[in-house]
């Protein structure tokens, strides 16, 4: 869900679904299309489940909006978000350019 509330014309913040499972990917990946482009704030504070297919299009994001010179931030991890990743084998730090912002 992109929330345009919290958004300028060049940030952009998405959050999260509580469930990133197989059937979260596809309009995981969809969200954030439409947001390229803009600095990104990802908000994973609601995430309860997470799943390889959802980590791996928010590492391929997170690729993308380097190649793009553009920043992409990780925001508020949930303990469950941390969790999975972590069991992935999978350092948070790859999932944003700074500090993760807690």
């Amino acid at each position: 869900m992109i929330d345009e509330s919290k958004s300028d014309r060049y940030m952009r913040t998405l959050r999260l679904p509580d469930i990133l499972d197989l059937r979260a990917a596809s309009p995981l990946a969809a969200n954030l299309l439409a947001i390229r482009g803009h600095q990104a704030t990802i908000d994973a504070s609601h995430v309860q489940r997470v799943g390889a297919q959802c980590v791996q299009v928010l590492l391929s994001a997170r690729v993308t909006w380097a190649a793009d010179s553009v920043s992409f931030v990780l925001s508020n991890p949930s303990e469950a978000f941390l969790e999975g990743v972590g069991t992935l084998g999978i350092p948070i730090a790859k999932f944003s350019e700074q500090e993760l912002s807690r």
